[in-house]
């Protein structure tokens, strides 16, 4: 009888002695394996987010066609629960900085630099805002008639009688406790900051002494998420394929109004804070 093993032992002729390796797959193979379990995650997450977004969206405009007074309490929370699930179905991860020391004041105006038109989504997505917006938004398609019914403030930019109704819309939501968003350099200005602020913001604080929270907006993938007044289809296609979809909301310590002598120095103020901020993350 012949023995297998070592220590001079043989196999048989035409018997192969097994080895340890002719067990073990290939280190690249493994590798491989895993990056496409991983991608087949990936890709079913989101497209169970998606689903998850369709559906949400078909709520939200059925509770849009009832009357507004019906509807206003139980419509607001389950928008920023919406503007979450449009985030996930974009596949953007969107992170929150939080550079103040303490908590954030309970009602106050959020103010926010603009280059794209994500942070419309976005700042409602992290927090319970009212938002002010271009009269256009009213009117696009799906995303306006859920606007109108979270309570969004429309301006139209072109006409002054607006501006003033809308400014005076800002100071009234304050002062009744609203937390209310808008975005001082008057629209999307592209990556970096425009040339100066504009006063409605810092008069609804000013006039209402209700605290500025700034908020620094970064996109990791500037380019596509800039806002240049694309088609919006087209902007949302560049926003979920972009290669780095990561946005960064950082926020700052809290403006309180009753440390300035007007709302002008408020905004002078505030606007030095950014240029400081877009030279840190930007520059």
């Amino acid at each position: 009888m012949q023995r297998i093993g070592p220590g001079g032992l043989h196999a048989p002729p035409g018997l192969v002695e097994p080895t340890l390796t002719g067990y073990l797959h290939d280190p690249a193979d493994v590798v491989s394996g895993a990056n496409a379990m991983i991608a087949l995650f990936r890709l079913s997450w989101r497209l169970v987010a998606i689903l998850d977004f369709v559906l949400f969206t078909l709520l939200l405009l059925v509770l849009a066609l009832l009357p507004l007074r019906l509807i206003s309490p139980l419509f607001r929370p389950l928008f920023h629960a919406w503007c979450r699930a449009f985030v996930r179905a974009l596949g953007v991860e969107l992170k929150l900085h939080q550079h103040y020391r303490g908590h954030l004041p309970r009602h106050y105006v959020l103010v926010a630099n603009h280059p794209s038109a994500f942070e419309d989504v976005g700042i409602p997505a992290l927090f319970p805002v009212r938002s002010l917006a271009k009269i256009e938004v009213a009117d696009w398609w799906l995303v306006g008639r859920i606007a109108v019914a979270a309570g969004t403030l429309f301006v139209k930019r072109e006409s002054a009688d607006s501006r003033k109704a809308a400014g005076q819309a800002l100071v009234d939501a304050a002062r009744a406790g609203d937390c209310i968003a808008l975005y001082p350099e008057g629209g999307c200005k592209g990556r970096r900051l425009a040339g100066r602020f504009f006063n409605g913001a810092f008069i609804a604080s000013f006039e209402s002494g209700t605290p500025i929270v700034p908020v620094f907006l970064h996109y990791q993938a500037q380019e596509e998420f800039e806002w240049a007044d694309q088609n919006i289809f087209l902007k949302l296609w560049q926003i979920a394929t972009a290669r780095n979809p990561r946005a960064d909301y950082h926020v700052f310590e809290p403006i309180d109004p009753h440390h300035f002598d007007s709302a002008e120095a408020m905004k002078e103020h505030a606007y030095r804070l950014y240029q400081g901020w877009q030279k840190r993350f930007l520059e």
